[in-house]
């Protein structure tokens, strides 16, 4: 299912996607964690970074869920590092763990993914989509991230109201990609071209990428690289 969806995104957004599994979930080997989890999103941006060449103005962090967690921290990081990532879309995304059971006011000692004390250091423009049925991580907590968010970075959300926390995709999949597209249209660079020239081919999905046959002549690979960090 996770590979699919990225294939319809690589295909119907014409960019490329670099997916990967969390240390201990999937095919990853050792045992999940917190810093884990940043650490994997690291290793994967200094890929499309130091290895691949890809400049950060290219790339859009992609979150899922818990996957909020490391797209938020990355995101922050590198905005305070002082050359931000181009722009974050964030799926049912999380306040923090233990808020997805106790609405607490303040991040409490031993709390995990605590977006809401990171997400008002990212300088990015950032897209967020939740389920207003939503019985995992509850709806309040997108709408929450949204408001925390400063508000030059916050794009249109996107509420689906007959949607809970695993079928967004399946009640709404092409108003989803309609609204990813109209906020990379409207809020990254890189789609006017403005950072580099744009493919015309999507070519991603597990590391393979080849040049577009019509426009060889360009050495950069990418429009806009989605780091997808997704878990349920």
């Amino acid at each position: 299912m996770i590979y699919s969806w990225f294939v319809d995104i690589a295909q119907v957004l014409e960019v490329n996607v670099l997916a990967y599994d969390y240390t201990g979930y999937g095919k990853s080997q050792g045992t999940p964690s917190e810093e884990d989890c940043y650490e994997d999103i690291q290793c994967a941006y200094d890929f499309l970074t130091k290895t691949r060449g890809i400049i950060p103005e290219n790339i859009i962090l992609y979150g899922r869920s818990l996957g909020s967690g490391p797209s938020i921290y990355l995101a922050s990081k590198t905005a305070t590092e002082g050359r931000s990532v181009a722009g974050v879309i964030l799926q049912s995304p999380l306040l923090s763990a233990y808020r997805v059971a106790f609405n607490f006011r303040f991040t409490m000692p031993g709390d995990k993914f605590a977006n809401v004390d990171r997400i008002a250091n990212v300088r990015c423009p950032t897209f967020i989509v939740h389920g207003a049925q939503d019985e995992v991580v509850p709806f309040w907590h997108g709408q929450e991230l949204f408001l925390t968010l400063p508000q030059v970075w916050r794009a249109k959300p996107f509420w689906v109201q007959a949607a809970g926390h695993n079928n967004i995709e399946a009640l709404s999949k092409q108003q989803f990609l309609d609204h990813i597209k109209n906020f990379m249209d409207g809020h990254i660079p890189a789609r006017w071209g403005l950072v580099s020239p744009p493919l015309t081919v999507p070519q991603c999905i597990q590391h393979q990428r080849t040049a577009p046959p019509q426009q060889p002549q360009y050495q950069q690979e990418g429009i806009v690289d989605v780091l997808g960090s997704m878990l349920v």
